[in-house]
């Protein structure tokens, strides 16, 4: 990974904590942090929400600053989660603007169309997203079980076979196909 600094990003951890211990998240990722720091990872570090990564409990909303702050490169993004949680506009934008307001960077590093916990609004995630500058990774691309195959973007990995979630998120309003730039490095 040396030497792609401008191109990698580093989860420290996907989806700390689940619903347990969230009061010790900022601690553990600051830990995880100066860990990766000191091997001599310079790269973006991506920083998971607990809450199974969706921050119901607003602990990564309310000490980001702390963890970013702690971070000698000053280079961590967190990520959010969005299921059923975010359900409303209201609650997908009061999150998104709390990190934005506050100057914080902040990825969507999942959301789907539909979970069992609740229906997410994934219109307003990827509309407020696309106003906030804030980005978005739906979730995922094939290959999910039981409860989970609604969140496939493909059939069986065929992206001439695009789902309805997968159309949605592609070629939908706000999707990848209108919001996406090819990134340089690929050119």
């Amino acid at each position: 990974m040396r030497g792609q600094e401008s191109h990698v990003v580093v989860n420290v951890g996907n989806e700390p904590c689940g619903n347990n211990n969230t009061d010790r998240w900022a601690a553990d990722t600051k830990a995880a942090i100066a860990r990766l720091r000191a091997a001599g990872l310079h790269h973006a570090l991506m920083a998971d929400g607990p809450n199974w990564g969706q921050d119901w409990s607003g602990t990564m909303q309310r000490q980001a600053r702390s963890v970013l702050d702690a971070d000698p490169d000053h280079n961590t993004v967190f990520s959010v989660h969005m299921y059923g949680v975010y359900n409303s506009a209201d609650k997908v934008k009061r999150y998104l603007d709390s990190f934005t307001r506050n100057k914080l960077p902040l990825v969507v590093g999942e959301f789907g169309h539909y979970h069992p916990s609740g229906d997410t609004d994934e219109d307003t995630i990827m509309a407020r997203t696309k106003a906030a500058r804030v980005g978005y990774l739906g979730w995922s691309w094939s290959g999910n079980s039981g409860e989970d195959t609604h969140l496939d973007l493909s059939n069986h990995f065929d992206a001439k076979s695009l789902t309805p979630w997968g159309q949605r998120l592609f070629n939908g309003a706000n999707g990848i196909k209108q919001t996406a730039k090819e990134a340089t490095v690929y050119r």
